[in-house]
C-alpha cells in the first residue's frame, strides 16, 4: 500500500472546497439564465409594445404626399397656369461629408462656389436640415443625388409656371416659394386650387433613405381647376395694343377692360406696367397691381352719358330738349368757373354728349333733384365693391350727397369729384348696352347668364347708344374710335390728375369707354392711358385709336357679323 506523502491534504479535506466551487458555478449559471429570461420576458412581454414603437420611429416614416395644384384656364381650356413636378434637394450638415473633392463634386453639381457652400453649411452645423436648392429640374436633381453623398436627399414637390407670362400675370397672379397663392386669383382661390395633401408609410434606414414604400394612408387630393372668362386670344391683343400705346405715348401705364354686354363676363383685362411671373429676379412692385381692379380714378367726361341717363328718366328732359350753354362758360357758388372748348351755343342732349359740354351738362343737372345723378351712379355699382371677389378690389368714391353746393353737383355731372375702378366703369355701360340692366363684373366663366340689374328704361338705354354713335362719326371727337364696317358708340374723356397738392395742369388720364356693335351690342370695352407726356393727351386721340384696334379684331375673332354704318353728320372734336 502506497504511503501518502507528506504534505498532501486528504480526500476529506478536499471535498468541501471542491462542492463549494460547484455550488457557485451552478448559482452563477442559473443567475444568468435568470437574468436572461428575464430580459426576455421583459422585452417581448412587459415592454414589446413601446420597444415596437421606439424601433418603427427610428425607421418607420409618415410622409407628405404633395396635392397637384389646380390649373387655371382661359374659357377656351388654355392654359394660364399649371403646375409642373421639380424636386428640391435638402441636406442633414452633420451628414455632410468634410472630403473636400466630395464637397467640390456637390458644389459644381449645384451650380454654386465651393466657398459659398461651405459657408452655408457652417452656417447649419448645428443643425439637422438645411436647403441646398429649391424647385430643380428632376433631370438636374438626379445629377446631384446620383452623387450618393451622405445626408444629401430629394423631395419631390411641383413649381407654379404660367404660359401667357406678363400678358395675364395681374389677373391670375402668383403663387409663393412653397406654392402657396400670393397674389391676384391665385390668392382668392388658393384654397380651392391648392387641393389636400396625402400621407404615406414608408421605410427608411438610418441615413433616412427610402426602403421601401409601406402602404397609403391617405390619397392626396388634387386641387380642383379654374376656368376664367377671359379669352387669351383677346386679352393678347389687348395687352400688345395697350404697351404699344403705352409706349407711343411715353405714359405712366395703361388699362384696358373688356366685357361681354350679355352676361358680364370679363372677356380682357390687362395692365401696362406688368411683370413676368416665370422670372421674379427683376420684378417690380409696381406691376404687382392689377389696376383694373385696385387703381381708382376721377374719371371725367365718359360720366356724362351715365348722369344724362338721370335726366333721360325725369319729365323735364328729352333727347331732343334744347339747353343753352351760351356764353360758354357759367359761374358756380361765387368762386368757381366751369367753362367749354369754346361756346357752342344751343344744344340737344345728344349735342351735350357730342361736344362734350360741362356748360350744358351742369345745366342739367342743376335741374335736377340733388340726390338724381348720385342715385344713378349708385344704382350703377359706383362708391361699391364690384364683388368679384379679387382680392384689394376697390370700392371707388362716391361722396353722399349730403349738403351739397351747386358747384359739386355740377361737377360730378361731368366725373369730377368721385372716383371709379376701370372694372366698374365698364359695368356701368353695361346698362346702356343691355337694354337698361346693369350686370355686374364676372371674372370667372358664368354656366348661365347673370341677372341684370335695370337701372334705366329700355327706351333712354337705346337714345344713349344712338347718342354716343354720333361721338364715333367722322370729325367728332370719338372718330378715331371707329371700327370699319361696325357702328360704334362711346364717349372720350380727358382728366387732370390729382394728388395732394391739387390738380396738376399737365398730368392728364386719357379715357374712352364704348360699346360695339350699336345693331346688337356684343362688348363694353374701356381704355385708361394714364399720364400721355406726348403732345397729343385727349382721349379721342390717345386711348380711342386702341378701343378700335382691340375691338375691331376681338369682333371678327368672335365672329359678329359686320354691319352696315350710316354717317351721321359731321361734328366738331371734342
Amino acid at each position: 500500500m502506497s504511503q501518502r506523502r507528506k504534505g498532501s491534504p486528504t480526500r476529506s479535506e478536499m471535498a468541501p472546497l471542491g462542492s463549494g466551487r460547484y455550488r457557485f458555478m451552478v448559482f452563477i449559471v442559473m443567475a444568468a439564465l435568470a437574468l436572461l429570461v428575464g430580459r426576455i420576458v421583459d422585452l417581448h412581454v412587459l415592454n414589446r409594445l413601446f420597444l415596437q414603437d421606439q424601433g418603427d420611429a427610428r425607421t418607420l416614416r409618415v410622409e407628405a404626399i404633395d396635392a397637384h395644384r389646380g390649373m387655371i384656364t382661359d374659357r377656351n381650356g388654355d392654359p394660364l397656369a399649371i403646375s409642373t413636378p421639380v424636386v428640391t434637394l435638402w441636406a442633414n450638415p452633420q451628414q455632410l461629408p468634410d472630403d473636400r473633392i466630395q464637397r467640390l463634386m456637390l458644389a459644381k453639381a449645384l451650380g454654386v462656389e465651393l466657398d459659398a457652400l461651405n459657408e452655408r453649411i457652417e452656417l447649419y452645423a448645428e443643425h439637422e436640415f438645411m436647403y441646398l436648392e429649391r424647385r430643380m429640374t428632376p433631370v438636374a436633381a438626379q445629377q446631384v443625388l446620383d452623387l450618393h453623398l451622405p445626408g444629401v436627399y430629394g423631395k419631390h414637390e411641383y413649381k407654379r409656371y404660367y404660359p401667357s407670362g406678363e400678358v395675364t400675370a395681374q389677373l391670375v397672379g402668383i403663387t409663393n416659394i412653397d406654392d402657396q397663392g400670393q397674389e391676384g386669383l391665385e390668392l382668392a382661390y388658393n384654397s380651392y386650387l391648392a387641393g389636400d395633401p396625402g400621407k404615406r408609410l414608408v421605410l427608411k434606414d438610418r441615413k433616412d433613405r427610402l426602403v421601401k414604400d409601406l402602404r397609403l394612408i391617405e390619397e392626396a387630393k388634387p386641387g380642383g381647376d379654374l376656368t376664367l372668362a377671359i379669352d387669351l386670344r383677346l386679352q393678347y391683343m389687348a395687352y400688345r395694343e395697350l404697351k404699344a400705346a403705352v409706349n407711343e405715348h411715353n405714359a405712366d401705364g395703361g388699362t384696358l377692360v373688356m366685357m361681354d354686354a350679355r352676361n358680364g363676363e370679363v372677356l380682357a383685362m390687362a395692365n401696362v406696367p406688368s411683370y413676368n411671373p416665370n422670372n421674379r429676379s427683376e420684378l417690380d412692385a409696381e406691376g404687382l397691381r392689377n389696376q383694373a381692379v385696385t387703381d381708382v380714378f376721377e374719371p371725367g367726361s365718359v360720366m356724362k352719358p351715365l348722369a344724362m341717363s338721370a335726366a333721360l328718366a325725369t319729365d323735364k328732359f328729352a333727347p331732343e330738349t334744347i339747353v343753352d350753354t351760351s356764353p360758354g362758360y357759367m359761374r358756380l357758388d361765387g368762386k368757381y368757373t366751369i367753362s367749354d372748348f369754346r361756346n357752342y351755343g344751343k344744344l340737344t342732349m345728344g349735342g351735350i354728349l357730342l361736344h362734350s359740354s360741362n356748360v350744358g351738362m351742369s345745366r342739367v343737372a342743376l335741374q335736377l333733384d340733388n340726390d338724381a345723378i348720385w342715385n344713378r351712379y349708385h344704382e350703377l355699382g359706383l362708391g361699391q365693391v364690384p364683388g368679384t371677389g379679387f382680392p384689394g378690389e376697390a370700392s371707388g368714391s362716391l361722396p353722399v350727397p349730403y349738403n351739397w353746393s351747386e358747384s359739386k353737383r355740377a361737377t360730378m355731372a361731368y366725373g369730377y369729384g368721385l372716383a371709379v375702378s376701370a372694372l366698374q366703369l365698364a359695368s356701368a355701360y353695361t346698362a346702356i348696352a343691355n337694354d337698361g340692366k346693369r350686370l355686374p363684373a364676372s371674372l370667372l366663366e358664368l354656366s348661365e347668364p347673370a341677372d341684370g340689374k335695370r337701372v334705366m328704361s329700355e327706351r333712354i338705354a337705346d337714345n344713349l347708344l344712338l347718342m354716343l354713335e354720333q361721338i364715333v362719326q367722322p370729325g367728332a371727337g370719338g372718330s378715331r374710335a371707329a371700327v370699319p364696317g361696325y357702328r360704334i358708340a362711346g364717349k372720350t374723356g380727358t382728366v387732370r390728375k390729382v394728388t395732394s397738392e391739387g390738380y396738376q395742369t399737365s398730368a392728364y388720364r386719357s379715357l374712352f369707354a364704348g360699346i360695339a356693335p350699336v345693331s346688337d351690342p356684343r362688348i363694353v370695352t374701356v381704355v385708361m392711358i394714364d399720364h400721355p407726356k406726348g403732345q397729343e393727351y385727349y382721349g379721342g386721340l390717345v386711348s380711342a385709336p386702341v378701343f378700335a384696334r382691340v375691338v375691331g379684331k376681338a369682333l371678327r375673332l368672335l365672329d359678329v357679323l359686320p354691319d352696315k354704318q350710316e354717317a351721321m353728320g359731321d361734328a366738331d372734336k371734342s
